[in-house]
Parts: C-alpha cells; sequence; structure tokens
C-alpha cells in the first residue's frame, strides 16, 4: 500500500485521483495551501480570520515552553479557519461549506468537529458566530437532503467524488458519498445544542432544522431494523472488502435487537457487525439532546417524548448486548455485535471511538466499565493498537498496519486524568509531524516520515482543543520542553 512519504511522495499521491488501496480518500482532492514547514497560509490566503482566535494564538503560544509544541498550536489550532471554510449567505442567511482539507467535500461528521473548539470564543466574535450558525444551516439543508448520506458536495452542480459515481444506492445531486453512519446524524446535533447552550439563541433552530430533526429520529427509528431492512443499501465496485457491503449492500446480518443498524464507522469503513456500539452511545447522547431542544426550543411535546422513548430502548439494548467478558478478564465494551452473541474486541481510531466515550459525554472518564474498556483498547489485545520507536497509538483498517493516528493519541489525552499519560502524548504528537508541525491522518509508528494526509483539519482541530484543555487543567505540562 502506498503512503505518503514527504513532499516529493505527496505530489505524487495527490495526482493519483483515485482511491488508494480503497484507503486514504482522494479523487477531488486539493494540494496544500501552505507550506509544509511549519507555516500558516499567508493572511491574505486565509479563508476567514477571527480576532478572538488570533489573540487566543498569541496567548497561549507565550505558554508554551517547546517552540516546536507552540509552533504547532500556532499552526494547527486555526487551520479550518484558515483553509476550509467558506462562507456566504443562502436566502440572506449565514452559509458555511467546509471541505476536509485535502478533499473538496464536506462531511458531517468531519465539519462538526472541525469547528467545536471555536464555539467558546463566539462571545467575543460575532462573525464567528455568524461562520458556525452557517455550518448548523448547511448542515441542516444537507441532513433534509438526504439522512443518509455523509458527505455533500458544495452544489448539485458539481462534479462527483470519483469514487463515488458508479456506488449502487440513491445518489442525489449534491452528495458526495452515501454511506449510512449513525455519527453523521449525531455529530449536527452536537454541534446545534452546544451553540445553543452558549449563545442562547434560538431563532436558527426553525422549521427547516425542526423537520432535520424530526428525519432523523425517524431515520434512527428505521435503522432499528424491527419491521424491514428499511429503504438504504449501498454496494461499491472495491478490491477493498471495508469500503463496500455485502449481500447487494446491505451488509452483513444481525438480528434487531433495538440497536440502531450503522453500515459505515466513522472511518468510512464496512461494519463487520452492524450494531456499532460506540455510535448507538453517541445516539443515546443525542436523542436525549434533541429532546431537550425539541421541548424547550420547538415546543414539540410529542417529538420530546419519542427520542426520549426511542433513548432509553437503544441504551437498554446497548446494555443488554454490547457489555462482553473476554476470556479470563471482567467486563467491556464491545465495538460491535451482531445480536447472535457474536461481539468484535478492538477499536478504531476515528470518533466515535470506545476510547473517545467520555470526550462524546457518552459516559464519565471515571466509570469503571469505561476503565477497563480503555485498559483493553490501549495494548495489544486491540488488534488496532499499535507500538514503535516513534510512538504508540491506535489505528486501523482504513489505512492499514503499523499505522497509528494522531487523533487516537489527541484522544487518550483528552479522556486521561493522568499528567504523565498526557505528557506523553504531548511528546508523541510533537515528535510525528515529519516537521510539518500539522498533525497528519497517520503516521508510520516506527517511521513518522512515512504519513498519510499532510492536510487533515479534524486532526488540527482536536489537537488546538488539546493544547487550549491542557492549558486550562494541567497548565504545568505547557513549562516543559519535550
Amino acid at each position: 500500500m502506498t503512503k505518503i512519504s514527504g513532499e516529493v511522495d505527496r505530489r505524487a499521491f495527490l495526482g493519483l485521483g483515485a482511491k488508494l488501496g480503497g484507503a486514504a480518500m482522494l479523487g477531488r482532492m486539493l494540494d496544500w495551501p501552505g507550506e509544509l514547514s511549519g507555516n500558516r497560509p499567508q493572511p491574505s490566503a486565509r479563508h476567514f480570520t477571527s480576532p478572538a482566535i488570533e489573540e487566543t494564538i498569541q496567548r497561549v503560544s507565550g505558554r508554551i515552553a517547546d517552540p516546536t509544541l507552540a509552533r504547532m498550536f500556532e499552526c494547527c489550532f486555526p487551520n479550518t479557519l484558515d483553509t476550509t471554510v467558506f462562507p456566504g449567505q443562502f436566502d440572506g442567511k449565514p452559509d458555511t461549506f467546509v471541505i476536509t482539507g485535502d478533499i473538496d467535500a464536506m462531511w458531517l461528521r468531519d465539519s462538526s468537529a472541525q469547528v467545536w473548539p471555536y464555539l467558546p470564543f463566539m462571545k467575543q466574535d460575532a462573525s464567528l458566530e455568524r461562520l458556525i450558525e452557517g455550518v448548523i444551516r448547511r448542515q441542516t439543508r444537507q441532513i433534509l437532503l438526504d439522512p443518509y448520506a455523509n458527505a455533500f458536495l458544495r452544489s448539485p452542480h458539481n462534479r462527483p467524488l470519483s469514487w463515488s459515481v458508479h456506488d449502487r444506492t440513491r445518489m442525489l445531486p449534491g452528495i458526495g458519498e452515501r454511506k449510512w453512519e449513525i455519527d453523521s446524524l449525531c455529530y449536527p446535533v452536537r454541534l446545534s445544542h452546544a451553540f445553543w447552550k452558549k449563545t442562547g439563541r434560538t431563532d436558527l433552530f426553525d422549521e427547516q432544522w425542526h423537520r432535520a430533526a424530526e428525519l432523523t429520529v425517524t431515520t434512527f427509528r428505521q435503522q432499528q431494523r424491527k419491521a424491514s431492512r428499511g429503504p438504504y443499501c449501498f454496494q461499491r465496485a472495491s478490491l477493498n472488502p471495508y469500503d463496500t457491503l455485502a449481500l447487494d449492500g446491505y451488509g452483513n446480518p444481525a438480528r434487531p435487537n433495538g440497536m440502531i443498524f450503522s453500515m459505515f464507522r466513522p472511518s468510512d469503513d464496512a461494519c463487520i457487525y452492524p450494531l456499532f456500539v460506540p455510535a448507538n452511545l453517541f445516539a443515546v447522547k443525542t436523542l436525549h439532546r434533541l429532546r431537550e431542544m425539541a421541548a424547550e426550543i420547538c415546543a414539540d411535546r410529542a417529538l420530546a417524548a419519542e427520542c426520549g422513548a426511542l433513548a432509553d430502548e437503544v441504551d437498554t439494548a446497548i446494555r443488554l448486548h454490547a457489555i462482553v467478558e473476554p476470556t479470563n478478564a471482567r467486563s467491556i465494551w464491545a465495538y460491535e455485535v451482531d445480536g447472535y452473541g457474536n461481539a468484535l474486541l478492538m477499536d478504531d481510531a476515528n470518533v466515535p471511538s470506545l476510547l473517545g466515550l467520555p470526550y462524546l459525554e457518552c459516559c464519565d472518564s471515571r466509570d469503571p466499565l469505561y476503565l477497563r474498556t480503555r485498559d483493553f483498547v490501549l495494548s495489544d489485545r486491540n488488534p488496532w493498537f499499535f507500538r514503535g520507536s516513534a510512538g504508540e497509538g491506535i489505528g486501523g483498517p482504513h489505512i492499514g498496519m503499523n499505522y497509528a493516528w494522531p487523533i487516537s493519541i489527541a484522544m487518550r489525552a483528552l479522556t486521561s486524568h493522568d499528567t504523565e499519560e498526557i505528557a506523553v502524548c504531548l511528546r508523541t504528537l510533537r515528535n510525528t509531524t515529519a516537521g510539518t508541525d500539522y498533525m497528519h491522518e497517520s503516521f508510520d509508528v516506527n517511521d513518522p516520515a512515512r504519513y498519510t494526509r499532510p492536510w487533515f483539519a479534524w486532526a488540527n482541530s482536536l489537537f488546538g482543543e488539546l493544547i487550549l484543555k491542557v492549558e486550562a487543567e494541567h497548565p504545568a505540562l505547557l513549562q516543559r520542553t519535550y
């Protein structure tokens, strides 16, 4: 499997124009807008500038003793604003399209995660608030277009993503990819709920948003598959089994048990067992958020009651079917189950993950069941946990063996209470950028000069969020040199 490894290979990689081994996302790829040597794009080339974010960069960077770590924060924290947002208007209201970085498409998950660290700064910057409002309004229209799609194009007239053109599914104009992933509907609710709580505004949660909320609940109900498999199917001609589904696009069989079926993981890889546990736990939290918003904003008691009832049903099913006891071990969360008693024991770097459950507020970070699960996924018992001379972290089948994802390393630190564990994560992230000062999608745990995706804004945002959390909770760690 080819990997990006430095500047020369990066340009060859971007020039392929197709999915690489069915793993790293290509197709409508965009070239990196800045230098690969630790430089932000020049101010004139930045898509959006927030005075509140710029002040925070200056303040926090001044408190970081390690010059490389400080430079990484200066580059990574604003990277979404610098390079991936396209603010505009639609029907006279804010509208923001957000690309993932090197892919010219907007993922519901990635776009939500990319702007998430900026939410606390909206009160200081009205233009930043409008930008994020525009993300929510754009996501609302995307969900109404198709709740089963995971990625969307800038307009219905845009050329489709090259790898999706021949997919056997219901591809409407404006859809970039149609892989059904539970988290694609959960992340926009997380963003909307947090926006409401931080601003107190309800005007953007209008009839259109209300219909998208109803459609989210309807889709979750359909994908419990109690009466039928529902309207979704998908199949792609691919050499990579994780890039498509079996059984005429319906995925591997599973017994309905109250959980929600997810054909794909947040990595965009196909599930082995379609009752995907981290996303079901995320859906429970999402339904509780929707219940609160339906009751307090939309005055829709029926929708609020439906959200509460469905959340309880899914949560009960998870507790009954997704907690397993490995040989000679105490109970932990499974990663996927099938309702017949089979369970997949692993974790993937992409979030929702088992490791990231407290980050998404799906459980307490000190919950004993979570801590046992955490011990498992950060050990050699997890087949996608890799150790090497450059560091350790969780990867996944999306890239393959011995490639750890910086997202998993940042998530480990974000969910830890151990300052030394957090310090190790900071050191690993610092030392595995191959001199670029940006996060990558993944890196070889024995050679960080071998990496994928030099422009991956979600990972950059998460690193910025981590530094802000460390500054607030463990400021002494920023006084170290790594």
